[in-house]
């Protein structure tokens, strides 16, 4: 019995030292995890921004899509708007940013954060990808499957349809979002 007792108060010891050793971790690290965290959605942001004023973030609860607006401002007036979307890619969720015009044009949009398959889904991370939906959204449908795109795009996201539908309709209910609000 005093056997068990003693090694259970080892035990005991090892775990609580553990837990200490966590949670000091935890605390020296965090800060610095959210610092890095802001960091890239401010970069993220800036990249989309187009040179416009970035307005003050209103978080958005009544769309599936969106997650947020930020008014872009020129001169005072509204020039268009950043949101924040989510989609479902083949890895699970995505999140990006997207500027518009006010007529619902995509200007730039920046992937932020997923989970997709190395060489396959992650060439949404390839340089030119999202501008395969640039100018698109007003007077031109955005893309939301590969038969909307010319052979030499269709080829470049082959392997990557599942991202590429979920980028797209993403997008593509950020357009509508940002129509519905017309220019307010």
């Amino acid at each position: 019995m005093k056997k068990n007792l003693k090694y259970s108060l080892i035990l005991l010891s090892i775990c609580a030292i553990s837990a200490a050793a966590l949670a000091l971790t935890n605390s020296i690290t965090a800060p610095v995890i959210q610092r890095q965290a802001d960091a890239s959605r401010l970069a993220g942001l800036e990249a989309v921004s187009m040179g416009y004023e970035i307005g003050a973030q209103k978080d958005v609860s009544d769309d599936p899509t969106v997650t947020f607006m930020i008014e872009l401002k020129d001169g005072g007036r509204i020039a268009g708007y950043i949101l924040g979307l989510k989609g479902a890619g083949y890895g699970g969720e995505m999140t990006l940013v997207a500027s518009y015009r006010t007529d619902g044009e995509i200007l730039r949009v920046q992937l932020l954060s997923h989970s997709e398959t190395p060489g396959l889904g992650k060439k949404a991370e390839d340089e030119g990808y999202m501008a395969k939906f640039e100018g698109t959204g007003a007077a031109q449908a955005v893309p939301t499957n590969k038969s909307m795109l010319d052979a030499g795009d269709a080829a470049a996201v082959s392997g990557s349809t599942v991202t590429f539908v979920a980028i797209g309709k993403a997008l593509e209910a950020g357009s509508r979002y940002v129509t519905g609000l017309g220019g307010k």
